[in-house]
């Protein structure tokens, strides 16, 4: 018992000691270890490594303001400026912008009722009347056409002419209730990606004025066009294609510019299930020499040459060698099938089996090429045409005449 008591004693004073021994390096340790995290916080704070309010407490160093997350910044005053550059160029055209009514007759009674609305836009006033440009198929059909102005007032109105392959027609009605007239911009300096906006009257007057904005998705784009519905096509419409959402009853609507002035008349939407995003509309380049001879005459003026004709691409490679003698170079063109001898064609001495390749210095790939070159010129004025017969290349200028109907 008592060796056990002596030798316990030993052990106790031994681990004191040792305790002893380790305290004052330890106090040191922490010591030091407590001023150079002092000393070293301002350092690292400047080369941002720590965290903004680790480096500043909780009070601001400079404002002495206690900065916690959750605290409420105050209130401004901000004034907002909504009148941007869309709302002025609506501004400019909007109440331009008119509903079209298509009345008809129907029923064993023929009592009158909405067969349809579109839209239109007055774009011009004249003396007491004013006139409003539209789609074709917007007034096809109807016994009675009224407008319905941008602020809901209704008038009568006359279609002066109509041309179903522009697909166009004007309209008169009195210009006294009319407040504002668009103005035509220049079609042809129109860009892919340019912002333009539409208004029109989407799914009937309910929606009247409605405005929407897209960009220009590309320009000179060829739409086929059966006018007589034999399911051949007639003529390649050249449109301007926007993103812009048109939609039923927007047809005959303003598609203008930034700044407001009218560079196409909305006239048709490719509404498949697979697509998205394509409206089309009317270039007024275009459609301005249509408004004026329908304003005028009530019918557009066509030229024509007096020619039957047929894509050479739809004669079989036997007959160009054989029958139309034609040299392997030409690949395509228009044959003549039949001359009206008392046409510019035929007074120009054309012949049946004649390959018409060049209409003004400009190669025809086919009947649609013909006719849109054909469209660009004035009745009375001259053109040349190069064609091949026998075999052998001619020309021969003449002076267009005038489409007779019928």
């Amino acid at each position: 018992m008592g060796y056990y008591d002596q030798d316990y004693e030993q052990n106790s004073r031994k681990q004191k000691g040792n305790r002893g021994g380790k305290f004052l390096p330890g106090l040191l340790g922490a010591i030091l270890g407590g001023l150079l995290v002092i000393f070293s916080i301002p350092v690292l704070a400047n080369m941002d490594i720590l965290p903004y309010d680790l480096a500043l407490g909780d009070d601001d160093e400079e404002t002495g303001e206690d900065q916690t997350p959750n605290e409420t910044e105050p209130s401004k005053n901000i004034s907002v400026d909504v009148s941007t550059a869309v709302t002025q160029a609506v501004d400019k055209v909007s109440k331009a912008v008119v509903g079209v009514v298509n009345i008809q007759e129907a029923g064993f009674w023929n009592e009158k009722g909405e067969a349809g609305t579109g839209s239109g836009v007055i774009y011009k006033k004249e003396g007491g009347n004013a006139f409003v440009v539209t789609n074709y198929h917007v007034i096809a059909g109807a016994t009675q056409i009224e407008l319905s102005l941008s602020d809901g007032t209704r008038v009568p109105a006359e279609v002066l002419g109509s041309d179903e392959l522009m697909d166009l027609a004007v309209l008169r009605t009195e210009s006294k209730p009319v407040e504002q007239v668009a103005e035509f911009a220049n079609s042809d300096n129109v860009k892919p990606g340019e912002p333009v906006i539409a208004i029109g009257n989407p799914l009937g007057l309910q929606f009247s004025g409605s405005v929407t904005q897209g960009i220009i998705s590309g320009t000179e784009r060829a739409i086929p066009v059966d006018s007589n519905n034999d399911g051949e096509v007639d003529w390649n419409a050249e449109v301007l294609q926007t993103d812009a959402a048109i939609n039923p009853g927007n047809s005959g609507g303003a598609l203008v510019n930034i700044d407001g002035k009218l560079i196409g008349i909305n006239s048709m939407k490719i509404a498949q299930s697979a697509v998205e995003g394509i409206g089309l509309a009317i270039p007024i380049n275009l459609a301005a020499p249509i408004i004026d001879d329908l304003e005028k005459y009530g019918e557009v003026r066509r030229p024509f040459l007096g020619i039957g004709m047929r894509s050479l691409n739809e004669v079989s490679s036997y007959h160009w060698e054989q029958t139309l003698k034609l040299p392997e170079k030409v690949k395509s063109g228009v044959v003549v099938m039949s001359v009206n001898p008392v046409s510019p064609a035929g007074q120009a001495g054309l012949k049946e089996m004649d390959v018409i390749t060049e209409f003004d210095g400009k190669e025809l790939k086919d009947i649609i090429d013909l006719r849109k070159q054909l469209y660009k010129k004035a009745v009375g004025e001259s053109v040349e045409l190069v064609f091949y017969r026998e075999g052998k290349k001619q020309s021969v200028k003449l002076k267009l005449g005038e489409e007779q109907e019928g």
